[in-house]
Formats: C-alpha cells, structure tokens, sequence
C-alpha cells in the first residue's frame, strides 16, 4: 500500500473511534434505570448515587411543604407494602395529590432518601372515560362547536381598525 491510503485508513480509524467513544460516553452519562417503588426495594444491588427513575403512588398524608421553602416539599410513594421517601425542590404540578400516581427522577442518598430532580403525574383514567362522553379534560380550551373543534366556515371575518 502507499503512503496515502495508510494515512486515510488511520484518519477512518481514529475519525470512527472517537465517534463511538461519544456516543458510549453520552449514553452511559443520560441512561436512567426505571423501576416501580416495589421492584427498587427487591433490589439486592446498592444504586445510590445513579440516575433512577421511580414509578409509585403519593401515600395519603406524606405531603409535607417546608414553611421556609414554599418549593421544597417531601412525601413518600408506595406500591403494595413498599415505600420510598422522597424529597423534592421544584414546582409540583397540579395533580400532584395525595393517592395520584407519580413518576419521580433523580438519585438515591446512602441514607434511603430520593432526592427527585423531575416529579411528573399522570392523569387519572377517569378523565378518558369523560372525555369519551363529551366532557372536556383539565387544561383543554373550549372550542365553538363543542369538542368536535371550531367550524372555521362560521366564524365571523376579523374586525379592521385604523389608526
């Protein structure tokens, strides 16, 4: 072979090496084990400090707000017999309610506490039972016409204003 094709595989090798070196690395760094609040505490392996995500419902009464801190707020979720307290600094969304079921992100502390950086809801199944009778979901805009949306043929034309 000569000179220049050795340099061109080289440059392939290295160019491809480093691109599968970021892509592992990036993976590794934003990948998030996910786990019910049950199947986390059958764990035998210790995962304090890793990136977990933990699926569970609010124990009735564990929402406790700090005085000095309207945005820091702890509580536990629990599925079956197993709970997991948890410590959140944010704002928490709206149906975030004692029973509602939750889905928290963050780390795990050596003492047992989670300490969540994401705390997401899911909206209950009720509302897709009424939804399919007619009734709107929370945060949908009400729209001429129903929920079937707004007939665009029977709006009136834009007012024109001068100045």
């Amino acid at each position: 072979m000569n000179h220049k094709k050795i340099k061109f595989i080289v440059g392939s090798l290295l160019i491809v090496g480093a691109i599968g070196y970021l892509i592992s690395a990036s993976i590794s760094s934003t990948s998030q084990y996910f786990f019910t609040v049950e199947e986390l505490a059958a764990q035998k392996v210790s995962f304090e400090g890793e990136g977990l995500k933990i699926k569970g419902n609010v124990v009735n009464g564990s929402i406790q707000r700090d005085p000095n801190d309207s945005l820091k707020v702890r509580f536990s979720i629990e599925e079956n017999k197993s709970h997991l307290n948890v410590v959140y600094q944010g704002i928490t969304p709206d149906m975030f309610l004692d029973g509602g079921e939750v889905v928290v992100e963050g780390t795990l502390d050596s003492t047992g506490l989670f300490h969540a950086n994401v705390l997401m809801t899911s909206c209950p199944s009720k509302y897709e039972a009424e939804k399919e009778a007619g009734k709107m979901h929370p945060g949908e805009i009400p729209l001429n016409g129903g929920s079937k949306g707004m007939d665009l043929n029977k709006t009136a034309p834009p007012v024109k204003t001068t100045i």
